[in-house]
């Protein structure tokens, strides 16, 4: 006999739990920190170095690489990609 199980997938789960948008979330902002990061190493910028381009804090700039802080402005991700000289991209899929 089969077992029964709720939802076919784990995304079902976690929407019948209510938590699919914030686990989308963090997971979405930590691919947008590792890939800021690895840029950073591959142009040997220190986190301090882009704070100081961004003419922000070191601090500020920390929130962004915060594991449990999944709350990340547009903002704050178009100064970083500017202080990198690259461009952001947003889009819906």
């Amino acid at each position: 006999m089969k077992e029964q199980h709720i939802g076919s997938d784990f995304d079902d789960f976690l929407k019948q739990d209510g938590a699919l948008a914030e686990c989308e979330a963090g997971a979405l902002k930590r691919v947008v920190a590792w890939q800021i990061e690895r840029e950073m190493k591959r142009r040997r910028i220190s986190r301090a170095k882009l704070a100081s381009r961004m003419k922000t804090s070191p601090a500020a700039l920390d929130r962004l690489f915060a594991p449990d802080q999944s709350s990340v402005t547009i903002q704050l991700l178009e100064h970083v990609a500017l202080a990198l000289g690259r461009k952001l991209k947003v889009e819906l899929a």
